[in-house]
């Protein structure tokens, strides 16, 4: 199965499974990454067949502060339960893919603290900052790494092979963004030489992706442009910025496939970050006819609420903890899945759209149409996204019928072949 092929279902293990905010050193292993195998036929079922974990790593509080790169985080288990989780995942014809922190450690990594205790070799890792060291982003407790140092560079391609080695599918890079794309480039290669198939996903939140991705040789990049685009298009009625957007992804899926989203552990949940809840359908129309790779942040899928704030333990209402199983949740999302699920069914049918040529038709304030035509041109769907208060009257292309939703007010509508 090609990555081009998979819808991920993105967890965030710590908030997921309820582990504790802290992780002192010495704390007895908690084997809670098996709760997520209770979860992978939730995933079948939705209609991905990737899992994309956030940390998994030995941290000190959120797994971005990482410890340790070759030990499972205590709050979640050992080597043997995240074995056994690959395992299960592969057994359902599911990929998985891991969250590698490699712009930063957290200040009790050990060569950190042989580093502050004066050991040169050590100090080698880290980047100086007047009397102190180099953070990212002002944030103390996570030291920058120093990524002109060749031994920075084996420990990550060495951390990233003992993974794949072992089973996993890919990684996603945290911070991409903010580490040289000659590391990268570096990295990428080393790790394509033994794992030729491993999907390397980096974390770009601006600036130009098609260009990092022909510098850094990564396979894939957040599209968080056509992410803003999405809900503020759709809050403002304003579907000019998300056609500009959209126009914008056309030149990147001509390039490479972005990993296309509506949510992350990082944002506000897409179900609090609109205005009006029945555009939700708007958005998710969106991403799944557009080209790319999907990923569903869990929780979305059952119309999950939470609102990022930037304080402290701002992050909590978007990463909370889930039942210990499916059958915990309310049932209150159930027409959020089922819209969910039928989307990502069409896109099954349809699994051209992942290179789909965008064709704008139309664009006004609170109207779009688009089509997604097949690089052979054999098929082709028309989107109509009204966000208006009165019905649209469209009629579709010859051989188009209507497979999902509808072209009333403040309605997204999927026409196309059966």
């Amino acid at each position: 199965m090609r990555f081009e092929d998979v819808i991920l279902w993105h967890v965030y293990p710590l908030g997921f499974t309820g582990a504790e905010p802290e992780n002192p050193p010495g704390r007895s292993v908690q084997h809670r990454l098996p709760q997520l195998e209770r979860w992978l036929d939730h995933l079948i079922e939705l209609g991905a067949n990737g899992l994309q974990l956030g940390p998994v790593f030995d941290s000190e509080t959120h797994g971005y502060d990482t410890r340790d790169h070759l030990r499972i985080d205590p709050r979640l288990g050992d080597a043997d339960d995240l074995g056994s989780l690959v395992a299960a995942a592969h057994a359902r014809g599911i990929k998985v893919v891991l969250d590698g922190v490699f712009n930063h450690v957290g200040r009790s990594h050990p060569r950190f603290r042989r580093a502050e205790a004066g050991d040169a070799e050590a100090a080698r890792w880290f980047v100086r900052s007047g009397d102190g060291w180099a953070d990212f982003e002002g944030h103390g407790a996570l030291v920058l790494l120093n990524h002109e140092e060749p031994e920075v560079r084996d420990h990550v391609i060495g951390v990233m092979r003992h993974w794949l080695d072992l089973g996993v599918d890919g990684w996603r890079l945290d911070a991409a963004y903010a580490v040289p794309v000659t590391f990268w480039r570096q990295v990428a290669e080393a790790v394509h030489t033994l794992h030729p198939h491993a999907w390397l996903l980096g974390e770009v939140i601006h600036g130009d992706y098609v260009r990092f991705i022909e510098e850094s040789r990564l396979d894939s990049v957040t599209q968080y442009e056509l992410w803003k685009a999405i809900w503020s298009g759709l809050n403002e009625r304003n579907l000019w910025e998300t056609a500009w957007s959209l126009g914008r992804h056309a030149e990147m899926v001509a390039a490479f496939l972005p990993a296309t989203f509506v949510g992350n552990h990082d944002t506000t949940r897409i179900a609090s970050r609109l205005d009006d809840h029945r555009h939700l359908a708007h958005a998710l129309t969106i991403l799944f006819t557009v080209g790319g790779t999907p990923v569903v942040y869990a929780g979305d899928e059952e119309g999950f609420r939470g609102v990022k704030e930037d304080r402290a333990g701002g992050d909590d209402a978007v990463r909370p903890r889930f039942p210990d199983d499916p059958s915990g949740l309310s049932g209150d999302g159930g027409p959020v899945l089922r819209l969910h699920q039928r989307l990502i069914s069409l896109r099954r049918r349809k699994p051209w759209l992942a290179h789909g040529r965008y064709s704008q038709v139309r664009v006004e304030n609170d109207l779009l149409i688009y089509q997604v035509i097949a690089s052979d041109g054999g098929d082709s769907v028309t989107v109509v996204l009204n966000v208006g208060d009165d019905a649209v009257e469209f009629d579709p292309q010859p051989g188009q019928r209507l497979l999902e939703g509808g072209t009333g007010p403040h309605e997204a509508a999927v026409f196309g072949s059966a």
